[in-house]
């Protein structure tokens, strides 16, 4: 793992334990100030969360269980299993509980 890698991917490890979100396609956790300052590092081409504090909110749900760490998605049998292994290292819901708005599934 490259050193870029490394500090990419602790930029998604939430600075927090409170007000932790996840992303209702992804399942990336991280608080809500973080989703408003970064996006969503799996899915922002097309959900747009940067800077979009209405959109963080309808695009991520406080309602989730579990978590998973992933260092190392493509190697981890969890994360195969949970099909986040194309995903970039961070932390996962196992489950998140929520629908995204219409105008976002288009």
């Amino acid at each position: 793992m490259s050193q870029d890698e490394v500090l990419g991917s602790v930029e998604t490890v939430p600075k927090d334990l409170r007000q932790l979100r996840a992303c209702l396609v992804c399942s990336l956790v991280k608080t809500a100030d973080q989703w408003e300052t970064d996006g969503c590092e799996n899915c922002d081409n097309f959900l747009h969360l940067k800077r979009n504090r209405e959109q963080v909110m309808d695009c991520t749900s406080s309602k989730f269980e579990g978590m998973i760490a992933s260092c190392k998605p493509r190697d981890s049998w969890v994360c195969k299993w949970q099909r986040i292994k194309d995903f970039v290292p961070g932390i996962y819901a196992i489950s998140v509980e929520g629908r995204l708005p219409n105008h976002v599934i288009r």
